[in-house]
């Protein structure tokens, strides 16, 4: 996941705040100034809590001068009194925000936390304020009807439409009282986004499975029931094991579990978080938060929130997303089942006495996998060793594709110490931009995987890259390896192509700077990049024994090749299920919001035909961190729409040769570069000379047969 960041040129202050005592700042403050560290990396080891507060208050300050100075400025409106010089606002504030934010979700306490939950309206009323000044809008808008007389360059005609349309969109034509009533949606709409973020955190690990004996946990490896016991003891339970819960339904230790009075009380604490009751119940937040949305969209003049949110992105309106999740599920819910079958199978083999519950299928699965191409999980994880996976796999594919290469640095200071950083270094030996590497999972950082940006490229501003990648792999006991399933190693190579988008790219203006792209294309990228862990060449060149560095047998990593498809029926299904849930959350009217969360989402899955109980969704609605509080309200979607691109473009690899610089570099030059500079689909039809292909998403996920 490419997590979304501030737009900061869309942050502005409202006056009122702008007139409060704000907390003292001064020259001693990290972010009273660029960072002096290579790249402007954020000083990490300068950075306390304490200053973020008084940096925002400041940053906001002075983006509102600078704003007020456009906005009051007696000379006709140019591109470069105006819109350059919006580009230009706000770099104090862009340095707190975007460090802010990211540390927040990565290493967060109770303090920034505090502040999180403070700030966010805050910068919404910020937002608001610059989008709905009537001065400045007038401005742009002028600027918007002469731009035909302009000779703009291709680049800045499009920033002058993407300012416009923002600024509409933000509400720029309503009244002054609409306009109020707008300001208050965005405020609380903010505070409760904040909110379900952390209550969602902090019931993670209020849900974690207590259990008492090392013998309920059989099927796991001892450096598994190991690291249960040491997270038992962090938690005062001496004696007792902890399983923690990763943000998805699924959770690893489902596949290995022997015990299946284990596995379901394991299933169900994931189900029941965020709606058991409890401060962290997100229910009542959920209703209040598609009720303001709708409302919202409504006051724009919308028909619903997945309307309005839609509207800016590739797929352009619900109606093509419903179809493209109706014509997904029904062949994935075929699949499924025909998966489900085999697995029953299994059970009645062991004479297991029961029927398939959503609690054994990753058991089963691996069992069925075993069976049918004579290998499991187990076989595989000591040829995935962490740092080999990165050095040798993903480092080693982008340079054959695109002649990058890395050196990792210890000098530079980082907020935890298991964040590793790395110089990137472009073909031509100049530096290209600084990778942060944050894999492992720890309590205070956010479920999942995603990558983000510290610093975006630009031109205009002379900023190249800052990139991170975060993972959530459980750390190992001191002195053991960190061996991870072909799942996390897929995860670490999709990852990395949002790295790679933000490292490529190649424009002039911030807006457009890095994966900044519509949301159902940023996933694009990410997908594409995932074609290079089962590759042939860079498989073979990363899975080697953490013992013995012994290449993996052909005959295992063939098996590994061939189960490419193996359960998609059930990963698409339950993908396809919580992106059904996200779009039928926001296309409901103001006056169609239920009462009852958990009784409008089973109704949901019912309606769409997804509600097939041995394959729950990916997020059920209390812990849709996406759709509640990451940016993908309405969104979710765009993994699957990003995918066909993805799918269509890896078969352009393979019918030009694979993995060859000429191909990466056209890549390259055609996509990663350009960033959001031009329309994302016309830059899909110039790299690829046509529209996307539907059949490789298909094939891709073994759907075809039906």
């Amino acid at each position: 996941m490419k997590r979304p960041h501030l737009l900061i040129v869309a942050a502005t202050l409202s006056l009122a705040f702008a007139a409060h005592a704000a907390p003292a700042f001064d020259s001693s403050n990290p972010f009273a100034k660029p960072s002096t560290l290579p790249f402007h990396y954020p000083a990490f080891d300068k950075i306390k809590d304490e200053h973020f507060m008084p940096a925002f208050e400041a940053g906001m300050r002075g983006q509102l001068r600078e704003i007020a100075a456009i906005a009051a400025n007696s000379k006709a409106p140019t591109f470069d009194n105006t819109i350059v010089a919006m580009e230009r606002s706000g770099q104090l504030l862009a340095r707190v925000s975007t460090t802010f934010s990211n540390l927040q979700t990565a290493n967060t306490n109770d303090k920034l936390d505090d502040i999180d939950r403070e700030i966010q309206p805050k910068l919404a009323a910020h937002h608001d304020t610059i989008y709905l000044n009537d001065k400045l809008f007038k401005r742009v808008k002028t600027l918007y009807e002469q731009r035909a007389r302009l000779h703009l360059d291709a680049e800045s005609a499009y920033l002058l439409e993407r300012y416009h349309r923002d600024f509409v969109r933000a509400g720029a034509k309503l009244s002054a009282s609409d306009k109020e009533k707008l300001k208050a949606y965005n405020s609380e709409i903010a505070a409760l986004q904040s909110k379900f973020s952390q209550n969602t955190l902090k019931e993670a690990n209020a849900s974690a499975l207590v259990v008492d004996t090392r013998a309920e946990l059989a099927g796991l490896s001892d450096a598994q029931i190991d690291a249960a016991a040491a997270q038992a003891k962090k938690r005062g339970l001496d004696g007792k094991f902890v399983l923690a819960l990763s943000n998805t339904t699924g959770q690893a230790a489902l596949a290995e579990l022997s015990n299946r009075s284990v596995r379901e009380r394991l299933l169900a604490a994931s189900l029941a978080r965020g709606s058991r009751g409890g401060e962290f119940d997100n229910r009542e937040l959920v209703l209040r938060l598609v009720t303001l949305r709708a409302e919202k969209a409504a006051l724009l003049g919308y028909p619903n929130f997945a309307a309005y949110s839609v509207e800016t992105e590739t797929a352009k309106n619900p109606e093509a997303i419903n179809k493209l999740l109706a014509d997904v599920i029904k062949p994935a819910e075929a699949n499924a089942h025909a998966e489900a079958a085999e697995l029953q199978k299994a059970i009645d083999a062991e004479h297991g006495g029961f029927q398939l519950g959503p609690q054994d299928w990753a058991y089963y699965t691996d069992k069925v996998r075993a069976q049918k191409f004579a290998f499991d999980e187990g076989q595989l994880k000591p040829y995935f060793e962490l740092n080999n996976v990165v050095l040798n796999g993903v480092f080693y594919a982008a340079n054959k594709e695109f002649g990058i290469s890395f050196k990792e640095r210890h000098d530079l200071p980082v907020y935890d110490p298991d964040v590793r950083t790395f110089d990137v270094f472009d073909a031509d030996g100049k530096q290209l931009a600084i990778f942060i590497m944050d894999y492992y999972a720890r309590p205070n950082k956010q479920g999942g995987a995603w990558e983000n940006e510290y610093v975006t490229q630009s031109r205009l501003l002379g900023n190249l890259p800052v990139v991170a990648n975060h993972l959530n792999i459980p750390k190992p006991p001191a002195g053991q390896p960190t061996l991870l399933t072909f799942d996390e190693v897929t995860t670490a190579f999709h990852e990395f192509g949002h790295a790679l988008h933000s490292m490529f790219s190649n424009v002039k203006y911030p807006t457009f700077g890095g994966a900044n792209t519509a949301r159902d294309f940023v996933e694009y990228p990410s997908q594409q990049n995932e074609m290079w862990a089962s590759w042939p060449e860079v498989l073979a060149h990363y899975a080697t024994h953490y013992q013995t560095g012994a290449p993996m047998p052909k005959e295992l990593l063939d098996k590994v090749l061939a189960t490419k498809t193996f359960n998609m029926g059930f990963v698409t299904t339950e993908y396809t299920a919580a992106a059904i849930l996200d779009q039928r959350w926001h296309q409901l009217a103001p006056s169609q919001i239920p009462a009852d969360v958990l009784g409008f989402e089973a109704q949901a899955l019912k309606d769409a035909g997804a509600d097939y109980a041995p394959v729950p969704p990916r997020y059920r609605t209390t812990y849709f961190s996406h759709s509640f509080s990451l940016g993908y309200s309405a969104g979710y979607y765009a993994y699957l729409w990003s995918e066909k691109l993805a799918a269509d473009t890896s078969a352009w690899f393979r019918e030009n040769g694979g993995l060859l610089r000429k191909n990466g570099d056209y890549y390259r030059k055609m996509v990663l570069s350009r960033g959001a500079s031009q329309d994302e689909l016309q830059t899909y039809h110039n790299f690829r000379g046509r529209d996307a292909d539907i059949k490789p998403l298909l094939e891709r996920r073994g759907l075809t047969a039906n």
